[in-house]
């Protein structure tokens, strides 16, 4: 079984054939999501900020979302994410999959547990599903660029320059959704790759940042995002070789 988890512009997947709304109800709230086909599988959809982009950052019920896919027998996760570039190498309208990160973030629950478990993070996204994501890409013809570290700030405000010039010593893109997302998934033993979309320069390196600007890029791209993510996840192996 596999998920999307569609960032900022993915909201309602219409490559989805016979769409359904359920709700899962979870010891961490209530979970909204969309169940549908494309061509042979059956997938989840679940919107990270809610139907009309109404959760920020530090809202999102990262604990509940997670859980509700791990209960519904969800493997593979695949999650988008708009990002600001803070390297010349990854200039806006840019798509690419982050392979480490760096986290920022203050105000949320860190893990799906209470308790101390220490899990490890040495590859914190799936390399099966991310070298499938490359090799479809190649094949439709999408450029993809790999392995990049993505820095996550708390949000909702975009970061300043100081913090940009800050994290750029150490990462190469930004945004707010992504941790602590990907620790979940890890923790419940679900393979997850984000593919990041540029939708923008961090601050300071270019005079504003402006949500629109970000939502023009998403809209542009967002097509050709999920039939990637659709594809990739079919292709992926029935055999795990990846140790998520």
């Amino acid at each position: 079984m596999h998920a999307i988890i569609g960032g900022t512009g993915f909201y309602e997947p219409k490559l989805f054939s016979g769409s359904e709304e359920i709700e899962r109800n979870t010891p961490f709230g209530k979970v909204s999501l969309i169940s549908g086909t494309y061509k042979s599988g059956r997938f989840f959809f679940l919107p990270r900020h809610g139907k009309v982009h109404t959760l920020p950052p530090s809202r999102i019920n990262f604990r509940a979302n997670i859980t509700a896919l791990k209960e519904l027998g969800v493997k593979n996760i695949a999650a988008t994410s708009a990002v600001g570039s803070m390297k010349k190498r990854f200039p806006p309208k840019s798509l690419l999959l982050a392979t480490q990160f760096i986290d920022f973030t203050k105000l949320r629950h860190t893990s799906l547990y209470d308790e101390v478990v220490h899990t490890d993070f040495t590859t914190p996204y799936c390399p099966q599903m991310n070298a499938t994501i490359k090799k479809k890409a190649r094949e439709l013809g999408i450029k993809v660029l790999p392995s990049a570290t993505y820095v996550c700030t708390e949000g909702p405000r975009f970061e300043t320059p100081a913090e940009i010039q800050m994290y750029s010593k150490a990462a190469d893109v930004v945004g707010m959704t992504g941790v602590p997302e990907v620790v979940m998934a890890r923790e419940a033993h679900i393979c997850y790759a984000s593919l990041c979309i540029v939708t923008n320069w961090a601050a300071g390196l270019q005079r504003t940042l402006s949500h629109s600007e970000c939502m023009g890029i998403m809209a542009e791209k967002r097509r050709d995002i999920l039939a990637l993510l659709l594809e990739s996840l079919l292709s992926l192996p029935s055999e795990k070789a990846c140790s998520c």
